[in-house]
Order: structure tokens, then C-alpha cells, then sequence
């Protein structure tokens, strides 16, 4: 009977549970980032780390061993990344006063015909804008320096989880195992085989998305050196490289990937031709991404619907911030699993079909 479903005292029972654990992420969220991220990688290492304690190898000395590679890799990253920046930096200061002189040429004509704007862009002027503005807001600089202090809290904060996600990692990829049999022990005997199922398409949803995001990353990677050096970027290496890495992270990375190509190609052609070939070859890049190499790659394995995917980032990136945003497909996939086993048990229970 639906009373007598409604007075078990196990559903009020795991209501409250998951009323607690809602409430406590809630109130833990600004500190949970690192803590979730390292598990997150623990997760996707922790394969690796199996393989190699499993040929005779501690298991310590195992996880050591594979943080030294996941470092090694970003090191290398960085060494492609990094000088896209300093010379970026340099070509700005080299070639400021051909790109003025091209903003005069095309963008000021445009303005002026479409808005009715006559602007001129000049070094000088841009100079003396500056110090007029430096000048007119010298009482806004008790202010800005209470948002600097504010700004350099927030920056702290972020180096501080970043250190924190390594040493999560290393502890969570050591104690793996333990913990995996921990939890196994406080899940009640008769829901242990449903849950053992749940667990077990969650592992099998995160493998198979992991595994077609690699080769999504992989894929994208090639395309976007491929096509900005057809289009003849100078810096078309590191700028693919970035897009294709970051495609991971919906909108953000292609957006990143084509704010920085844009930037380039303005300062190396300082024309719209040259510009048009470097967003056409961005414009493929995302038609190709999203019509082709995701679905063929990934696929529906995730099975989030791209409403959803926005919704996940927006609220993973609110309780988490830049993390969330990062961890917010994987954990919504896990979430979407245990969703749908919920949402069988609703329509095969008494609370959907009434009393019997």
C-alpha cells in the first residue's frame, strides 16, 4: 500500500542521507574543487598505476612513477605553450604601429560609413588616453587597490588548490583500493547488487567517454596545426595545439583557441583577407567537431542532451568554479547513470502507480 511505503522508515531514512550530503556539498563547495578534481584524476591514473604495482612494484613507488609522467607532460605542454605568449608579446610592441596604421586604413572607413564614427588610431594618441584616464581616476586608487587586495586573496586561493590537487592525487592513487573496499562495505547487503550494477555502468560510461574524448583532443589537435598552417598563421602549432586540447572543455576552449588565432593573424597579416582564412579554418573546425568527430567518436555514450551539457556547466562552474567547469560532462555522465536507475525505481514503485 502507498500509506504503508510512505511510513517505512528506511525511505525517510535515505531521504535524510541524501538531504545531508546535498546540504553538506553545498556548504563545502567553495573548499570541494581540489578534493574533486583529484579524484577525478585518481580516477582516469589509477588503471596505470594498477598495471604497474601489478609487475612488482610497490604500489607507492607505482603512483610516484606516474605523476612523474602526468608532469613530464604538462612540463612539455607548457614548453610548446609558453613561447606563444612571449612572442605574441613582442610582435604586439614590433608591430603596434602597422596595425594602427591598418585600423586608420580599413576599420576607421568602416566605422564611419556603417556608424557615422570618425576615429582615428594612433600611437600617440592611444598614449595620451591613457595617462588622461590614468590621471581622472586617482581617487578610484584606494578602491582599486582594495580589489587588487581582493584580486591577489582570489589568486592565492586558486595557487593554493592547485597545490592541493597534487597531494589529493598521490594520497587518493596510493589508498585506492582501500578506499574502493570501504565504501563497498557501507552499502546495505540487500541493495549491494544494484548498486555493484549502478557502479559498474557508471565505470563503463566514464571509460568509453574518456577514451572518445582522448581521441576528440587528438583529432582536433592535428586539424586546427593543419589548417592555421594552411592558412598560414605563424604561431598555427602552439594556437592548435591549444584548441584541440581544450576541446574538452565545451565553448570555452574553442573560444580561447580562436581569441588567440584571431589576435595572431591580425598582428601578423593586419588584414581582413588574411583574418578571413583564419576563421574559416576555426568555422570547419567546430562544423567538423560537432558534426562529425564527436558523434563518430563519442558518440551518445554520454547521453546528455546539449541543454543539459550548458545547465551542467553553469552549475558544476557556480559550485566549483573553473574545476566545475572542467568536471562538469564526466560527473554529470556518472550522475545521469544513478538518474536513470532512480527514475526505473519511480515508475516500478508505489509513489507513480498508487496502491496495488
Amino acid at each position: 500500500m502507498k500509506a504503508t511505503f510512505l511510513a517505512d522508515p528506511r525511505l525517510w531514512g535515505w531521504l535524510a542521507i541524501a538531504l545531508s550530503i546535498g546540504a553538506l556539498l553545498y556548504l563545502l563547495s567553495p573548499i570541494l574543487a581540489p578534493f574533486l578534481a583529484g579524484a577525478i584524476l585518481a580516477y582516469v591514473l589509477n588503471p596505470l598505476v594498477g598495471r604497474l604495482s601489478g609487475k612488482r612494484v610497490r604500489r607507492s613507488i607505482a603512483v610516484v612513477v606516474v605523476l612523474l609522467l602526468a608532469l613530464l607532460a604538462v612540463v612539455a605542454l607548457l614548453l610548446v605553450v609558453l613561447p606563444l605568449f612571449t612572442k605574441e608579446l613582442r610582435m604586439l610592441s614590433e608591430r603596434l604601429p602597422r596595425f594602427l596604421n591598418w585600423l586608420n586604413h580599413s576599420a576607421a572607413p568602416w566605422l564611419a560609413l556603417h556608424f557615422g564614427l570618425d576615429v582615428q588610431f594612433d600611437l600617440d594618441t592611444l598614449k595620451e588616453l591613457a595617462a588622461d584616464a590614468l590621471q581622472a581616476n586617482q581617487s578610484w586608487l584606494p578602491k582599486l587597490l582594495g580589489s587588487a587586495h581582493i584580486g591577489g586573496l582570489a589568486v592565492l586561493g586558486l595557487l593554493v588548490n592547485l597545490l592541493l590537487i597534487p597531494v589529493v592525487l598521490f594520497y587518493l592513487l596510493r589508498d585506492w583500493d582501500g578506499i574502493v573496499a570501504r565504501i563497498d562495505r557501507l552499502i546495505p547487503r540487500h541493495l549491494h547488487g544494484r548498486a555493484g550494477t549502478i557502479f559498474r555502468e557508471i565505470d563503463a560510461v566514464l571509460a568509453e567517454f574518456l577514451r572518445g574524448q582522448l581521441l576528440v583532443m587528438l583529432v582536433m589537435s592535428v586539424y586546427y596545426v593543419a589548417a592555421l598552417w594552411l592558412a598560414r598563421l605563424e604561431f598555427a602549432l602552439p594556437i592548435g595545439l591549444i584548441t584541440g586540447l581544450l576541446v574538452f572543455i565545451p565553448f570555452v576552449g574553442s573560444a580561447a583557441g580562436f581569441v588567440l588565432a584571431t589576435i595572431a593573424a591580425l598582428l601578423q597579416f593586419g588584414t581582413l583577407a588574411g583574418l578571413a582564412w583564419v576563421w574559416a579554418a576555426f568555422a570547419i573546425g567546430q562544423a567538423l567537431e560537432g558534426m562529425v568527430v564527436t558523434p563518430l567518436l563519442v558518440g551518445e555514450r554520454i547521453g546528455l542532451h546539449p541543454v543539459a551539457v550548458i545547465f551542467a556547466l553553469l552549475a558544476f562552474g557556480q559550485m566549483f568554479g573553473f574545476f566545475g567547469v572542467l568536471l562538469a560532462l564526466p560527473a554529470s555522465a556518472a550522475l545521469l547513470v544513478a538518474l536513470r536507475h532512480l527514475r526505473a525505481a519511480y515508475l516500478a514503485g508505489p509513489l507513480y502507480g498508487g496502491p496495488k
